[in-house]
């Protein structure tokens, strides 16, 4: 009885394995066929459009929190200043997730594996996630959480939906790359507000701590 549960046993276990790289390898041709259809057929018109798009991600990223601590500290706005170094919070700890993943995960760039591809420019670093969309997603974010109005949030997305496109378009991202370095970004930004929250309530406790003392 016991031989026969052990047999079953593996003829699951078997099966179950079986799925799972099945799976696999189904999600992964999904996923460069995406890339095929962004790139390899990709409007070639667009291909100035996209590649400013990604150089400007860094810049503006950086921009967003200099012009919140400026604003703040020239107009005496503690919001804003305190905005601006919830949004530096969040581009630390964005950073720091961002690398970790890319050289812990150590996915070499689609067109190092699938040579038909036609890349901008090649890196040096790995491939999962992407760094641009990390980056233009936790800036979105933060923007977001900082301004939380329509006129805001649409035009902050969809600047990091289309930098994230220009990774796919010009070849040096996967989709899941893509897909990783929003939800990194993301939730790197909403981390760092909501530590920002929970040091704003330590340093009203401590003033009614101090205030009631007195």
């Amino acid at each position: 009885m016991k031989k026969t549960s052990l047999v079953q046993f593996r003829q699951s276990f078997l099966v179950l394995l079986l799925l799972l790289c099945s799976s696999s390898l189904q999600a992964q041709n999904l996923d460069i066929q995406l890339l095929r259809d962004c790139n390899v057929h990709r409007n070639k018109s667009l291909d100035g459009a996209m590649k400013t798009l990604t150089n400007c991600d860094y810049p503006v990223s950086v921009a967003i929190p200099l012009a919140e601590l400026i604003a703040g500290y020239a107009h005496h706005d503690k919001k804003a200043i305190n905005n601006g170094l919830q949004t530096i919070a969040g581009f630390g700890l964005n950073t720091v997730l961002t690398f970790g993943l890319k050289y812990s995960v150590n996915r070499n760039r689609p067109y190092v594996t699938y040579p038909d591809l036609d890349p901008y420019q090649t890196y040096h670093d790995q491939s999962f996630p992407s760094g641009h969309s990390s980056f233009a997603f936790c800036s979105a974010t933060s923007l977001s959480l900082c301004y939380p109005r329509w006129y805001v949030v649409v035009p902050a997305y969809t600047w990091a939906t289309a930098v994230g496109y220009s990774r796919l378009h010009l070849g040096v991202h996967y989709p899941t790359d893509v897909l990783a370095g929003a939800v990194v970004g993301s939730g790197s930004a909403w981390l760092a507000m909501k530590g920002n929250q929970w040091l704003q309530h330590r340093k009203s406790i401590k003033k009614k701590t101090v205030g009631a003392e007195l």
